[in-house]
């Protein structure tokens, strides 16, 4: 997997709040090629919990978590397109975040790490492109926080972009969104092995918090119907009925499992970042927020799905009525699936064929990237 340094002692990045980082390393993908024209460049933003490695198979014979939606034939087609995704900033997947060491080399980061904007994601998904030598997206696409760093974008540099496609996101957080992933950090802040954030120098692991903090998002990433019809009141095993406190029933389980294999490739300073970046994300608090991309002819396409409760529909259409008051041209569509949250992942074929055609649709005069 490649990995680049955008940000050095002798440019180092400027994050919204003032702070810098001296030195920014990012692991990104790409896949299929780009064309000579340069104009078929779609962007992938990943969720909290994702990485660069969006498609195909990588040498541990792990899949890639969009395999769904990018690849030959799927809607992000990547014998048309050229697909780029990065772990962003923050991440713990080769990008710079927390855990990383300082540039000096010495110890990690830790809780100095200075706290982040999605505008800072943003302005490291951007340098990337340069990088890239990619001057302009046929679209940027993200599912959740995914979709929450193409809104930005397209609000703040809005001539970059032909095509956003924002999916079962949102544009601020509702107070029962904030108190989630308030427990989820506490879990984690509490753990004794956390020891203020410096646990990689104490040989420590806040393990069972980050556990904790895993196991009740998978809670609200899945619908009633879907838990009901994974597991249902099913024991885990016939021996284990009525018996104490262990783990008896197969949701029990599945949970259980989701935070061991969460334990294997994510952190747990990762996780306290970018749900606090979630947490301030308000990007119509401003007067004329979304004028500039109207100015500059993105269009919009705004999905959600119907079982979704984390992120209801009401999330999209209050990005769509903002959209819409400004002007700017917006498709919204809400996909039936019994699935909740994790919908975006998963493969269905109105969802997908949407994304495609959109995608596929020809593009409007456009401005002079901004």
């Amino acid at each position: 997997m490649p990995t680049v340094r955008l940000f050095d002692r002798d440019h180092p990045l400027t994050l919204a709040s003032g702070a810098m980082i001296d030195q920014v390393d990012v692991a990104y993908t790409t896949h299929g090629t780009l064309n000579a024209a340069g104009d078929n460049a779609i962007f992938v933003c990943h969720a909290l919990t994702g990485d660069s490695h969006v498609a195909g198979v990588d040498e541990n014979g792990r899949r890639g978590w969009w395999d769904t939606m990018v690849g030959p034939g799927r809607p992000l087609d990547t014998d048309r397109y050229f697909v780029i995704c990065p772990n962003l900033l923050g991440g713990c997947r080769g990008t710079t975040g927390p855990s990383c060491a300082r540039a000096d080399g010495g110890e990690a980061w830790g809780l100095d790490f200075p706290l982040l904007q999605m505008a800072d994601l943003v302005r490291v998904h951007r340098a990337l492109l340069d990088h890239l030598g990619v001057d302009r997206l046929h679209a940027a696409v993200g599912g959740s926080l995914g979709g929450m760093q193409v809104l930005e974008w397209t609000l703040t540099h809005p001539g970059q972009i032909d095509r956003a496609v924002i999916i079962a996101a949102s544009s601020r957080l509702t107070a029962q969104n904030i108190a989630f992933s308030a427990v989820a950090r506490e879990a984690i802040l509490r753990d004794p092995g956390f020891a203020g954030g410096r646990y990689a120098e104490r040989g420590t692991t806040p393990a069972t918090g980050l556990s904790i903090a895993r196991m009740m998002a998978h809670i609200t990433y899945l619908s009633e119907e879907a838990m009901s019809e994974k597991f249902g009141r099913r024991f885990q095993s016939p021996d284990r009925a009525g018996g104490g406190f262990g783990v008896d029933f197969a949701v029990e389980s599945y949970l259980a499992h989701q935070a061991k294999s969460f334990l294997t490739r994510f952190d747990a300073m990762s996780y306290l970042y970018l749900t606090r970046v979630m947490d301030y994300f308000d990007p119509f608090a401003g007067p004329a927020a979304a004028a500039g991309a109207v100015d500059a002819g993105t269009d919009f396409l705004i999905m959600s799905f119907d079982s979704d409760w984390r992120f209801d529909s009401g999330h999209s259409l209050r990005i769509v009525r903002e959209l819409e008051q400004a002007g700017a041209p917006v498709t919204f569509r809400e996909i039936p699936s019994p699935w909740g949250h994790d919908s975006f992942l998963l493969e269905l074929p109105a969802y997908q064929s949407t994304v495609a055609a959109f995608l596929d649709s020809p593009a409007r005069a456009r401005a002079v990237a901004a």
